[in-house]
């Protein structure tokens, strides 16, 4: 029993000497330069407390830019919803068709052509939660896009940052609220 005990001990004893030897990555902490902008980008603040209301407006703005909701969970505030587009870019066609051009004038085979994208899943994350203050109701929106390409494989997975994405959700968004407060 004792000798087992020790046996225990020593592995223990050397699994933790070499747990505490592992350092923490440098910057593992550290938010990304671009944090800030982005996130002033994706938030807006209303002044009302009517968390219901603002979901509704949420809802109903995604749906007036072509979303299909998805979830919609109005106890903690969240919105997602989706839809697909033609993720399709001449430039990036007229390249692969380039490419592969060179390619068999050199002899060599490719498949340029099957690696160009085809379609695309716009997804919406849309959070709404009181301010700290809680006079007011901050909405915070995230875009991102899946795209595939003609192989039916996924080439590209990402956040959308483009600011007139958000300005457009987020003007829609205010109009309807205005109207939802008036009764229009």
């Amino acid at each position: 029993m004792k000798g087992q005990f020790l046996k225990i001990f020593f592995i223990l004893f050397f699994v933790l000497t070499l747990v505490g030897c592992a350092s923490i990555p440098t910057g593992f902490l550290k938010l990304p330069d671009n944090y800030l902008a982005n996130r002033q980008l994706q938030m807006r603040q209303y002044d009302t407390t009517d968390e219901e209301k603002i979901i509704a407006a949420v809802a109903g703005v995604l749906q007036d830019l072509g979303f299909t909701l998805d979830e919609s969970e109005t106890e903690i505030g969240l919105v997602a919803a989706s839809k697909k587009a033609d993720a399709t870019d001449g430039g990036q066609i007229a390249g692969a068709f380039l490419l592969d051009l060179f390619c068999a004038l050199a002899g060599t085979q490719s498949n340029y052509s099957s690696q160009v994208d085809a379609v695309q899943y716009v997804k919406a994350s849309v959070i709404v939660k009181p301010s700290l203050d809680t006079e007011r109701m901050v909405v915070r929106a995230t875009f991102q896009r899946i795209v595939w390409n003609v192989s039916n494989q996924i080439s590209r997975v990402e956040t959308i940052n483009d600011v007139e994405i958000y300005q457009k959700f987020f003007d829609s968004l205010s109009k309807a609220i205005f109207l939802e407060a008036h009764k229009i």
